[in-house]
Order: structure tokens, then C-alpha cells, then sequence
């Protein structure tokens, strides 16, 4: 990644997992109590659409499954794609451990947001494998 104010990833041309947080990273930070409805972020949801379909999208949230239903019908109605969504999830750090492939392929990254602010994630696909 680079150094300025936004996060640049170059990713080969296989198909990648996304792992996205939904309160503070695509929603407003639980504004679904606060405000009594969800908000998406600025910017998220055109980043949600350039993830190409070949790519896999889940979801996770320390929101409770009381909370499912209508979080799942807000994601449809906003056209949020995922491909999985973990509810429950302690409210602690995200940690992603993964393996390099052996010709170097770097296979995982973590991009660290503000809260409530969508920060501009650049992604290009390199053409390597």
C-alpha cells in the first residue's frame, strides 16, 4: 500500500475473497439504533459493485441475529452484494492469517479504516498470477 491518504492494493488476476466489516466500514456505525434506520457510507456501494463477480464478498458484524431480518432486507433493497454474512462476531480485532503462494503471490491483506468515513480503497489487478 501506499502512503497517501488512500490505500492502493495490487491483486492478481485470480479470483480474491473480500472481507468487509458492515457497521462503520459500509454502513454507518450502528445507525440502525441510533438513527432507527442504516445508512450506507459514501463510496461503499460503488465499491461493493467493482468487485467483480468472480470474487466471493463476506460480510461480518458484531450485530446480533435479532438484528438479521432487517439487516438482510436492507442489503437487498440497497443492492449490497454479498456472498455470506457472519452475524455475532465478538466486537474485538478482524485478524486474516494466510499462506503466500509459492511463486510470491502475497495472499492476504488488511486495510484499516476510519470510522464512518469509506477511505477511498484503489484496487488494480496486476495481469500476474
Amino acid at each position: 500500500m501506499n502512503n497517501n491518504d488512500k490505500d492502493e492494493i495490487i491483486l492478481s488476476t485470480l479470483g480474491h475473497t473480500w472481507i468487509l466489516d458492515l457497521d462503520g466500514t459500509l454502513l454507518k456505525h450502528n445507525g440502525y439504533k441510533s438513527d432507527g434506520t442504516d445508512t450506507v457510507l459514501p463510496g461503499a456501494r460503488d465499491f461493493i459493485s467493482s468487485i467483480p463477480d468472480k470474487d466471493m464478498i463476506v460480510i461480518i458484524t458484531s450485530r446480533t441475529t435479532e438484528w438479521e431480518t432487517r439487516t438482510l432486507k436492507f442489503l437487498r433493497e440497497n443492492n449490497i452484494r454479498y456472498d455470506h454474512i457472519i452475524f455475532n462476531a465478538p466486537f474485538g480485532e478482524r485478524i486474516l492469517i494466510n499462506d503466500n503462494k509459492p511463486g510470491g503471490l502475497k495472499c492476504g491483506y488488511a486495510v484499516n479504516c476510519e470510522r464512518d468515513k469509506w477511505n477511498g480503497l484503489t484496487v488494480i489487478e496486476s495481469g500476474e498470477m
